[in-house]
């Protein structure tokens, strides 16, 4: 069972082409929230993974939606980082297959909880070149692209292509001498920018998506000065991680948005 998108989605109007068609599966009420891109290689080492998992975590926290491939390595780790209602991928497939299979239980919690899409009528099987344009749409609906790790010609700096092109922002993970040989030279040209402070970069990024909509039922619940303990009843598992984050404080047994 799917359906068909039936409205414009402004973001993918910065496409070379806008889709003809885009089906779904899930709550297509995500795509009106702001949205974070994040790409990266197949095979992140194990820096990037727990970087891109905690990353993805805290954006979502702060009324990001995260929006990737599915497929394996940092894409399916930015999805779990998220938590699946925070989420939205875009496949390179028919909705139906649920590719790769290694994540279609992933795909499938997503579609559950979160929010599939795929601008491919079902049972078309995933190609090389429907990869190139599954990349376009993940960029498209993004504010902005981050890239967690990446290797010259791959997939991921396609992505970056599309970016430039969109005049979207980039932003990567600082990496070691031998690591992530594309991402340090889009340092190094100047085309992307490094996040050395995650909590800095998440405080800033969800503002940003503060200005243009309104705030997450937790964030917005936390702004009208809650009583802890009573804020922990309501939301238990978003009301610590959230103040491990710093994006809420504690003081006088009251809770308040930083």
């Amino acid at each position: 069972m799917h359906n068909e998108i039936s409205f414009s989605i402004p973001e993918l109007s910065s496409m070379k082409h806008y889709p003809e068609k885009l089906y779904y599966r899930g709550n297509i009420e995500l795509l009106r929230q702001p949205k974070i891109s994040i790409v990266g290689t197949r095979r992140p080492n194990p820096y990037t993974r727990a970087m891109t998992f905690e990353l993805s975590k805290k954006l979502a926290l702060s009324g990001m939606v995260i929006v990737s491939g599915a497929a394996a390595g940092v894409d399916a780790i930015a999805h779990q980082g998220a938590g699946a209602e925070n989420t939205i991928a875009v496949l390179p497939c028919g909705i139906d297959l649920r590719y790769p299979s290694a994540n279609a239980e992933l795909i499938k919690s997503i579609e559950s909880r979160g929010l599939s899409i795929s601008q491919f009528e079902c049972g078309f099987e995933a190609r090389e070149w429907s990869f190139v344009v599954r990349n376009e749409v993940v960029v498209a609906l993004g504010d902005l692209l981050i890239v967690t790790e990446a290797d010259h010609a791959s997939g991921s700096m396609r992505s970056v292509e599309y970016a430039l092109a969109m005049g979207k922002p980039i932003y990567v993970l600082p990496h070691r001498i031998n690591e992530s040989a594309a991402t340090r030279q889009l340092l190094a040209e100047g085309k992307a920018t490094a996040i050395d402070d995650m909590d800095r970069f998440v405080a800033f990024i969800s503002q940003q998506g503060r200005n243009s909509i309104e705030d997450t039922p937790f964030i917005a619940y936390c702004r009208t000065n809650p009583i802890y303990d009573e804020a922990v009843v309501k939301f238990p598992n978003e009301i610590f991680e959230a103040e491990l984050s710093g994006l809420i404080e504690v003081k006088n047994g009251r809770v308040s948005v930083l």
